[in-house]
């Protein structure tokens, strides 16, 4: 006969059990898929296919805190291909970045000089101040696509004058929104830091697009920069992850920051084989992620439609006031087909489980908006006056009137 003790034990055990499985998870599953496939919002929502995790869960299973074999391949493969000496495996690009930084800026003051629209300065919650006690620089580009050297070297602040805070690094992001800085660019930005003692990072949190479309090694790319963050779980589709790569000794201090912030992680082998899968099997697919990502721009360009920035890669901004149509009468009027777009506003993002009939299944309803709007009277010359702006934010969020 069981103890009191037995007994009360199984209660505990009843009350922890947990089953994150809803009673029609197969079936929801399938859904999501179709859903996803039909989602314009973001590159992160792709999910792990059977293909991925049945590879993924053949990793090994070490403790990443200590030694994870094959997450440490996929680190070493990282850094190869780049042309970096060591990588470290980060759960998100964002930690990936703040790590970067922190680990560089030594001794304050110091500030960091970016592209105003950039991540790191824009979308990482401040965490170059928090977590650095750095200065931000923000830098609007004069021709409006990617930074200069002559954008950036009016705004380096060196010397020993003591309000200042002097600039150590330049924080560079390719692709930024989509679009792809020239390498030319890049190298002249390069050689004119490193020659003033300033380091360089790149936010690569896209590069693999850039290498997919301009036919540039990785290792180029990465050359011009001490440190780069590269992430897995935007265009390639991995599940989690981002990779940093540097010097020996810069990694090896990375890995006690990401200790620090709370990034030292367990076992990571499933999540270093599935980047290695995406790796291997998705990076192929971003040409055709490119070409849908072309043909929505085609798409709208014939009807009318106007593009705050182009299709250079996987994403573009579009404007359908040229036609009549509010950002929030798309997104009501997506959600409500019979097969639903979601969108959230100005970005359009292709990623490699996008459906083709979801980009002309989207066309085709911009077309019936602009149809309805010629039928209820609106003429172009109602189309609200373009407001000249020294910065021109292309993300616009669908807000339906009050």
């Amino acid at each position: 006969m069981p103890s009191l003790t037995d007994i009360r034990f199984a209660e505990l055990a009843r009350d922890i059990a947990c089953d994150v499985h809803s009673k029609t998870q197969e079936d929801d599953n399938v859904l999501k898929v179709q859903e996803i496939s039909r989602a314009f919002v973001s590159d992160t929502i792709t999910i792990p296919t059977k293909e991925m995790n049945a590879y993924a869960l053949r990793a090994s299973l070490g403790d990443d805190v200590y030694f994870e074999p094959s997450t440490a391949l996929l680190e070493a493969h990282v850094a190869k291909i780049t042309g970096k000496e060591a990588g470290l495996f980060m759960p998100t690009g964002t930690m990936s970045n703040q790590v970067a930084l922190r680990t560089h800026l030594q001794q304050p003051p110091y500030s960091v000089i970016t592209d105003a629209r950039a991540h790191i300065y824009r979308m990482e919650a401040g965490g170059a101040a928090f977590h650095s006690g750095a200065n931000s620089i923000p830098i609007i580009p004069a021709n409006e696509h990617h930074l200069t050297w002559e954008d950036i070297e009016p705004r380096i602040v060196s010397g020993t004058d003591v309000h200042v805070a002097p600039t150590r690094i330049i924080a560079l992001e390719n692709t930024l929104n989509g679009t792809i800085i020239p390498q030319d660019d890049v190298l002249e930005i390069s050689k004119n830091a490193r020659s003033r003692g300033i380091i360089m990072h790149l936010d690569g949190a896209r590069i693999w697009h850039v290498a997919a479309e301009t036919g540039l090694s990785l290792k180029e790319l990465c050359d011009p920069f001490e440190s780069v963050s590269l992430c897995l779980s935007k265009g390639l589709g991995a599940p989690i992850g981002t990779v940093l790569v540097g010097s020996t000794p810069f990694i090896t201090k990375a890995r006690w920051f990401r200790k620090l912030f709370g990034g030292g992680m367990r076992q990571t082998g499933y999540m270093a084989g599935c980047a290695a899968y995406a790796l291997t099997y998705n990076f192929p697919m971003l040409p055709r992620v490119h070409a849908l990502a072309k043909r929505m721009q085609q798409g709208l360009e014939q009807l009318g439609v106007g593009i705050l920035s182009p299709a250079e890669t996987c994403m573009l901004f579009y404007d359908p006031s040229p036609i009549g149509v509010e950002y929030w009468e798309v997104v009501e009027r997506a959600a409500q087909l019979p097969d639903p777009i979601k969108l959230n506003g100005s970005r359009l993002l292709m990623h490699i489980q996008t459906s083709p009939q979801a980009i002309e299944d989207f066309l085709e309803l911009l077309r019936t908006l602009k149809e309805e709007k010629v039928a209820a009277g609106w003429k172009p010359e109602n189309a609200p006056p373009k407001k000249k702006t020294l910065f021109r934010d292309v993300y616009v969020k669908a807000v339906r009137p009050a």
